[in-house]
C-alpha cells in the first residue's frame, strides 16, 4: 500500500486522470458534431447511444489492460520459442 503514495505514482495517476478528461471531452464534441447532421427527433438518442458505446468501450479497453498486464505464460510464439539468450530452441 506503501507504493500507491509515492510520488511516481501519483504523477502517473495525475496523468493518467487528465488523458481520461481529455478523451472524454473529445469523445463530447465527436459524438455532438456527428449528432447535429441527424434530424432534431433523433439527436438526443445518438448522443446517448454514442456516450453510452464510448464509455463500454473504455472499460472493456481498460479490463482488457489489466488482463495483459496480469498474465504470466505467453498466449501464442510467433517465429519459434527462442530461449533467453535469443537462440531459437
Amino acid at each position: 500500500m506503501d507504493a500507491l503514495f509515492t510520488s511516481s505514482s501519483l504523477v502517473a495517476l495525475i496523468t493518467l486522470t487528465f488523458l481520461e478528461i481529455v478523451l472524454g471531452v473529445d469523445n463530447v464534441i465527436f459524438i455532438s458534431i456527428l449528432s447535429s447532421n441527424l434530424p432534431g427527433s433523433q439527436q438526443g438518442r445518438a448522443r446517448r447511444t454514442g456516450l453510452l458505446a464510448a464509455m463500454m468501450m473504455r472499460i472493456l479497453l481498460l479490463l482488457s489492460i489489466v488482463w495483459i498486464i496480469r498474465l504470466t505464460a505467453p498466449l501464442f510464439v510467433i517465429l519459434g520459442a527462442l530461449s533467453p539468450d535469443g537462440i531459437s530452441s
